[in-house]
C-alpha cells in the first residue's frame, strides 16, 4: 500500500499527489490523509470517475480514503461531443456592470432553454457566487443540472467569498478536475 500525506495541503496538491501515486502501481491500494472535507470529496469523486473502489475513515479531523486499483480499472473517457461553459463573473462582457448582469441572466437563461446542452459548467473566482441560495440565476442554473449538465464550482473560491455553507446547486470542486475538464473539452465557451 502506498501511503499519501496530504494533510494540510489544499486543492488541487492532493488531487495531484494521488494521482501520481496511482500512476505509480498497476494494481493495490493507494491510502491518502488529508484535513478537510473538501479534499475528501474531490479525492472520492476522482475515484469514481476513475472507476477505483474506495473506502473512507474519518479520525477526529483527519480523513483517510483507501483507493483500490485494480487491473480491470479504468479511467471513464467520452468519446462524444464534450463542450463546456466556464463562468468567472457575475457579468457576461466588459463595459457597464448592470448591462453585463443583466446579459449574463440571458445567457444562462438560454444555455438552459437550448436543445444541445454543455457537458460540464465550471464556476469559479465571483462566478461562483450565481450558483448561492438566492442568486439571481439559481434555479436557470438547477434546471441545467436536472437536464443532465455538470455543475461545478471552485471549493477555493467559495471558501475565499464566505459563501460555501450557501451552495444551491451542484457539487464542490478543485483546480485540478476544473483544468481537466477544460482539457478534456472538445469546445470551451466562456461568456
Amino acid at each position: 500500500m502506498i501511503k499519501v500525506d496530504a494533510i494540510g495541503q489544499v486543492c488541487p496538491v492532493p488531487i495531484i499527489l494521488t494521482k501520481n501515486a496511482l500512476k505509480d502501481i498497476e494494481e493495490g491500494q493507494v491510502e491518502v490523509s488529508v484535513d478537510n472535507k473538501i479534499s475528501l470529496e474531490n479525492l472520492e469523486k476522482m475515484s469514481r470517475e476513475m472507476g477505483y473502489d474506495y473506502s473512507v475513515e474519518e479520525s477526529g479531523e483527519i480523513f483517510k480514503i483507501v483507493i483500490n486499483k485494480m487491473r480491470e480499472s479504468i479511467e471513464v473517457r467520452d468519446e462524444e461531443e464534450n463542450t463546456v461553459v466556464v463562468i468567472d463573473s457575475l457579468h457576461m462582457g466588459k463595459g457597464d456592470p448592470e448591462l453585463g448582469r443583466i446579459l449574463m441572466k440571458g445567457f444562462i437563461y438560454t444555455l438552459s432553454e437550448m436543445e444541445e446542452l454543455p457537458k460540464t459548467v465550471l464556476f469559479y473566482n465571483e462566478g461562483v457566487k450565481l450558483v448561492v441560495e438566492g442568486a439571481e440565476s439559481l434555479q436557470d442554473i438547477k434546471v441545467l443540472e436536472e437536464r443532465g449538465v455538470e455543475i461545478l464550482s471552485c471549493g477555493t473560491c467559495l471558501n475565499f467569498y464566505g459563501i460555501t455553507e450557501s451552495l444551491g446547486v451542484g457539487s464542490i470542486t478543485n483546480m485540478y478536475t476544473i483544468l481537466e475538464r477544460q482539457m478534456k473539452a472538445t469546445r470551451v465557451i466562456k461568456p
